[in-house]
């Protein structure tokens, strides 16, 4: 049996470790681990339509769930309700959960890491330009204010060379905004209606690019050369960055000035914050759906799930494993991370105010069409806001159902 995982360093020998275990309790499956494809989405779809794709996955973001339309993910349901107990399912955040679901009720995977959106922050920085520390009753007013008195022209040159903060231009963190302005991109009870072109989403998005494009306080990728949004914070090019819980290792490794971390602003509507899909799947067509299944289990297990806390610092998708992710971190980094509100990350799912990526039926065709017009909007500074009226009919044109 084939498991097809991340390619990233730290991780192959970490699997490899685990599966030795598995393999023990397990002796009459072998499980053969290889890494993702490069452009993976892509790539393993065309695997899936081919009839070789391996046996159990991960998957995430806009793809996962693609996949699954598609008809290419096996149905865990009635896995899940003979072998998971009520504790099990009650330790992951109801809103990532949810999120394997499709609208049919199919649930085409189960929490691998819970990753979460929150604000890191160069505390040398802020105490440099006099700014007050962000805290868990910053609204996007306060983030603003922040974000001004953060730009400058460090080297004289008349040019900005620090910007307050900075966002990746992505779906689920347009939407996370979005969703704090009370708006959707998908509408919560049509997943072939769009909501983008409604007053909240538009205002939502209108705050992004004015932030980019008018004030110039938040950086867009052409201000820092095309480095990553960590990569920025790492070099002192922005402030503030927001970015998740995946990036601490990277962060903390990287970072020579002092790191805060807080909850991610209010909206002018609700708190919310990003919660990542990463999740484990099986594939429909696999000859060993028991033996995936035991697997699986095996995946999403206590002893997994610290495993990828200890190793990369990977947030636990169980509450109840928090605490251990936050001693590994402080283990590792005693100086770095001893004041830095690391459960900041974790608020969403203990507090209840998690969301996940809205989906689109189509969302293949969903994510291309916002995908160029946002590039455009906010990455090239273009266009207006104004245009995602048209991208809203183009991608409801491409729904099932729609003529």
């Amino acid at each position: 049996m084939v498991y097809q995982d991340w390619r990233t360093e730290w991780f192959p020998p970490m699997v490899q470790h685990l599966l030795e275990e598995f393999h023990a309790t397990h002796p009459s499956i072998r499980v053969f681990y290889i890494p993702d494809p490069e452009n993976l989405s892509e790539k393993m779809l065309a695997d899936m339509q081919a009839g070789t794709a391996a046996d159990v996955f991960q998957g995430c973001c806009d793809f996962f769930p693609a996949w699954a339309q598609n008809g290419y993910a096996l149905d865990l349901r009635p896995y899940v309700e003979a072998d998971l107990d009520q504790a099990t399912r009650d330790d992951w955040d109801p809103a990532q959960y949810q999120s394997f679901f499709l609208p049919d009720g199919h649930q085409y995977g189960v929490p691998k890491y819970h990753g979460a959106l929150a604000l890191y922050y160069n505390k040398d920085l802020f105490d440099e330009y006099g700014v007050d520390y962000p805290d868990g009753t910053w609204d996007h007013d306060d983030y603003l204010t922040a974000m001004k008195r953060l730009t400058h022209d460090r080297d004289g040159d008349r040019k900005t060379d620090l910007w307050g903060s900075m966002i990746d231009v992505f779906w689920d963190r347009i939407q996370v905004h979005v969703n704090g302005w009370g708006g959707h991109l998908v509408d919560p009870n049509d997943s072939t209606h769009c909501q983008m072109d409604q007053p909240p989403a538009l205002a939502a998005m209108e705050w992004l690019r004015a932030r980019m494009w008018d004030d110039k306080v938040m950086a867009t990728f052409l201000d820092v050369q095309n480095m990553s949004t960590r990569q920025a914070f790492i070099a002192e090019r922005i402030a503030m960055v927001e970015d998740g819980s995946w990036a601490l290792k990277d962060i903390l490794t990287g970072a020579n000035f002092r790191i805060g971390v807080a909850p991610f602003p209010v909206g002018p509507v609700r708190r919310v914050t990003l919660a990542t899909t990463d999740g484990f799947g099986i594939y429909a067509g696999t000859k060993h759906p028991d033996a995936a299944w035991e697997l699986v289990k095996f995946l999403i297990s206590k002893e997994y799930g610290r495993a990828m806390a200890r190793a990369h610092f990977l947030q636990p998708a169980r509450a109840s494993l928090v605490e251990d992710w936050v001693e590994f971190i402080r283990e590792e980094f005693p100086e770095k991370a001893r004041d830095m509100n690391i459960v900041a990350f974790a608020e969403g799912h203990t507090k209840g105010y998690s969301v996940t990526a809205e989906i689109f039926a189509n969302m293949a065709e969903a994510t291309r069409l916002t995908g160029a017009a946002w590039e455009q909007i906010f990455t090239l500074g273009q266009t207006p806001v104004e245009q995602v009226k048209t991208v809203c009919r183009q991608v409801e044109a491409v729904q099932p159902g729609q003529r």
